[in-house]
């Protein structure tokens, strides 16, 4: 606590102090079933209240039929919710936390294909979550949606809650009446600053009187300073001080972006720190009665007490860091900070997976969505001390390795490089991706905590794992570029045509600096993911010039998913990168490659010194397979198991270690 003087300090919201000024902060994590919260929903946030959040935001709940937007939205409408609610709040208020329920209606953007009902607008405007449209609200519409907030808002109070968060961030509802470019109608709904606002006064004055005074009322919006239609922080902060004259909430969120640019909704690592504080800082100064809350990219205890000391916010959301690690608040009051777990503000398990629609997770904390099964984000000792061993010190080595030790048992972990985290450490040098080198610092400082023995520039072959006599031993040794050339595009060519000619290289290759290249080099993009994007920006960094060569429609097409793929498409073309795709290469030549088009089976030939391919990667079994004969049955994990991608590798090392 000494280290971050401002967050520990209690804050008097309403009816409730909290214990300190850390929020967890409303986010969809789509665990519901049947629109019902379980079993896993309870377990994942009673973690963050053991971990030390002062108030949690639990995840929105539609208020009508058309505000639907996800397939693990819970029930609107319904008093079914209620007792499923009460299993969820009461652990987590017994455990410290003020527990709060956001209510939401996306307007415009809903998701049609999951709610079955047109979308509802103040003046029927196009989604900007998909392709479809809306209706314009006629008055008994926008009175039945007045209704159902102030319904779900008295559900909330009755399962137990401290309050509600209305939901007008984002262009939602609210916001589509707030702001001009969607909000056009000529009524008292419309036009004037008093009209516009009408809607979101009547929601939450209805919902206090409904509820009464000990009920914490919340309102989040956003700052969206980049989109011209949008609201500027000016007329956003005469809109909060509108509301808070008439002192229709305790308190105000203040995030950043919108369904008009998703890639700031929930900024990765591209995008600066602490996105919300500019406009926190101007509302802190437009409110009187409210307090502030500043959410977005603030990552760390560190950013939280800087903003709070600025006095730039009286409260922090911190979301995926507090994702990444339950206990973040915990170990920042025990003066632990190092032992925090940092998020990567990768986005590619906690958006990229409620992208597809599934429930959330996150690429550094497998437990995540697995609370439930796991116990949390905490380790039992193991009923039976062993020896392990774990070869490889990957992502999936690491995990492994810590994990083993946390439950008790007496762990080597034999590293052939000098160095730890494998492939992983590699990605953590492309461009703005240092947030990886934390993470595998951390890891070193966990296994030394620990007692892991870590050898490093120890390659180990099948006698020396017999002789190492361990009684449990797993291969994290991970995997290994193909030095065929094969592209899943040409499946009929076993080997790249020119292949023996030379200068073709892996990503690993380029970022580990084996890569001896000329001016112009060619990158053959078969993931669509950081492998080859990342390896391409990495070299534009570096003053090459590259073309990137992709079979998909669009560079960067599995980084859709967790809205990193614009920004990265807009770097690499700021850097003078020629984007070429639905191609591959057909052959590598004297002159340079021969594309060609998918799409009409044209060739171009195309001058360049070297040619990068990122392609899928193989794995050596022949260590399992000598292991085996020697009669020694090693489990396998990460990409030594199969290649994919750090967030299944550091899922088996943690599954793994849990059997023992």
């Amino acid at each position: 606590m000494q280290s971050f003087p401002h967050l520990f300090q209690p804050l008097k919201l309403r009816h409730k102090t909290l214990r300190n000024r850390v929020v967890f902060g409303a986010h969809t994590t789509n665990m519901a079933r049947g629109g019902l919260p379980g079993a896993a929903h309870a377990a994942y946030y009673l973690e963050r209240a053991l971990g030390g959040a002062a108030m949690i935001v639990v995840e929105p709940m539609p208020v009508h039929a058309s505000a639907i937007l996800t397939r693990g939205n819970f029930l609107h409408s319904s008093d079914t919710v209620i007792p499923h609610f009460r299993k969820l709040v009461e652990p987590c208020q017994e455990a410290g936390a003020v527990m709060i329920q956001q209510l939401y209606h996306v307007g415009a953007h809903g998701d049609q294909d999951n709610s079955w009902h047109a979308a509802w607008s103040p003046s029927g405007g196009p989604s900007y979550h998909d392709s479809d449209g809306s209706h314009a609200m006629s008055e008994a519409e926008i009175e039945e949606v007045i209704a159902g907030f102030v319904q779900a808002a008295r559900r909330c109070q009755q399962a137990g809650f401290d309050g509600v968060e209305v939901w007008a961030a984002y262009h939602c509802l609210l916001d589509q009446f707030w702001t001009p470019f969607s909000n056009t109608r000529d009524d008292k709904w419309g036009g004037s600053l008093e009209n516009r606002t009408r809607f979101s006064r009547e929601i939450l004055s209805r919902i206090r009187r409904a509820c009464g005074e000990d009920f914490i009322i919340g309102l989040a919006v956003n700052d969206e300073p980049g989109v011209e239609v949008a609201l500027s922080r000016e007329s956003m902060a005469e809109i909060v001080a509108l509301h808070d004259s008439q002192e229709l909430m305790d308190y105000v969120t203040v995030g950043s972006g919108s369904y008009f640019d998703f890639a700031r909704l929930i900024p990765s690592f591209q995008e600066g720190e602490m996105l919300g504080v500019d406009l926190s800082q101007s509302l802190k100064q437009a409110v009187t009665n409210a307090l502030v809350t500043a959410e977005s990219h603030i990552r760390t205890p560190e950013n939280a007490n800087t903003v709070l000391g600025a006095e730039q916010a009286d409260m922090v959301s911190i979301v995926r860091g507090q994702i990444a690690d339950p206990h973040l608040v915990a170990k920042a009051a025990a003066d632990r900070a190092a032992d925090i777990r940092g998020c990567l503000s990768c986005n590619q398990q906690c958006w990229g997976r409620r992208g597809r629609d599934y429930w959330i997770s996150c690429l550094i904390n497998p437990s995540v969505g697995r609370e439930a099964d796991w116990g949390g984000d905490r380790f039992s000792r193991a009923v039976q001390r062993k020896s392990v061993l774990v070869v490889g010190g990957g992502p999936a080595g690491l995990e492994a390795a810590r994990v083993a030790a946390e439950r008790g048992h007496r762990v080597t972990l034999a590293e052939a490089s000098p160095e730890l985290g494998g492939q992983f450490r590699l990605a953590g040098l492309q461009p703005r991706r240092a947030q990886i080198t934390d993470l595998i610092q951390w890891y070193a400082r966990q296994l030394d905590q620990l007692g892991v023995e870590v050898c490093f520039n120890r390659y180990m072959d099948a006698e020396d794992v017999q002789r190492h006599g361990a009684d449990e031993v797993v291969l994290a040794t991970g995997s290994l570029p193909q030095e065929t050339g094969f592209q899943k595009a040409l499946p009929h060519l076993a080997e790249l045509p020119g292949l023996r000619r030379g200068r073709v290289w892996s990503a690993e290759d380029v970022l580990s600096n084996r890569a001896r290249l000329g001016d112009h080099v060619v990158v053959l993009d078969e993931g669509g993911n950081w492998r080859g994007c990342g390896t391409a920006w990495h070299l534009t960094e570096q003053g090459y010039r590259v073309t990137l060569v992709t079979p998909d429609g669009l560079v960067g097409k599995e980084l859709q998913r967790s809205s990193t793929d614009l920004a990265l498409r807009r770097a690499l073309a700021s850097n003078g990168v020629r984007f070429i795709t639905d191609a591959a290469i057909g052959n590598w030549g004297p002159k340079g490659a021969e594309v060609l088009s998918l799409l009409t089976g044209a060739i171009e030939q195309l001058a360049a010194t070297d040619l990068v391919m990122a392609t899928v990667n193989v794995s050596d079994m022949s260590l399992r397979d000598e292991l085996h004969v020697r009669g020694v049955t090693p489990t396998l994990i990460g990409d030594a198991n199969a290649p994919r991608l750090a967030v299944q590798a550091i899922y088996e090392g943690r599954a793994w270690a849990l059997t023992l």
